[in-house]
């Protein structure tokens, strides 16, 4: 039998994995930084049976890391200006992960504050997924990188958040087909304040948000 590890954990559904991911660590050690950021929100996209998805309409270059392993890294360049990243889930070929929206840094705040500039309190350093990809110092290099080997350390806790303190509701920003109520697939730690403001879409200007 195979020993469960971190990276087996990821290898289900995301809406399953989410709540394992929400408390874990994440560290980006490239060799002059390191900074590490507690995950307080992530939201589960499932590939082909998601609208909202990336994935949804297939394979492209832009998503392929997406089809890969579970335990890897899935960046985007998205608006002109900003990185997001996603934990690979499930096996491989389903196409479904966790897009990390929010965290607290840990560890590195003096980096993450410079890499960041604009924020006047540093419980707002990684609130949205921009924001932690920039504390973080992730962007397009890293896509598809490994999340349990150099530079980058997932460790997820030993054992999932009570229920109880787990809320989830409606994406951000998934407008049409796949946003709304029909989809809660957004998981954060209840009353933690670094996790981000909902948003509803607007459907006037419908696009997808993740992979």
């Amino acid at each position: 039998m195979e020993a469960i590890t971190d990276r087996t954990r990821l290898a289900r559904p995301a809406t399953a994995v989410a709540p394992l991911l929400l408390g874990g660590l994440l560290t980006h050690d490239d060799g002059a930084d390191r900074v590490t950021v507690r995950i307080t929100e992530v939201e589960a996209y499932l590939g082909a049976d998601d609208p909202g998805s990336h994935a949804f309409r297939g394979q492209t270059a832009r998503n392929t890391t997406m089809f890969g392993d579970p335990g890897h890294l899935y960046v985007y360049f998205t608006y002109g200006m900003h990185y997001c990243a996603n934990v690979v889930c499930g096996e491989a070929g389903q196409a479904t992960g966790l897009l990390l929206r929010a965290g607290e840094i840990v560890e590195g705040v003096g980096v993450a504050r410079e890499r960041r500039k604009s924020p006047r309190h540093d419980v707002d350093l990684a609130r949205g997924p921009a924001c932690l990809a920039q504390a973080l110092g992730l962007n397009r290099a890293l896509d598809g990188a490994d999340l349990f080997a150099a530079p980058l350390t997932l460790t997820l806790p030993a054992a999932p958040v009570d229920p109880e303190l787990v809320s989830s509701g409606p994406r951000v920003g998934v407008a049409g087909v796949g946003g709304g109520s029909d989809y809660p697939w957004r998981y954060w730690l209840t009353g933690d304040p670094t996790v981000s403001r909902y948003r509803a879409a607007q459907r006037r200007t419908p696009r997808t948000v993740n992979g």
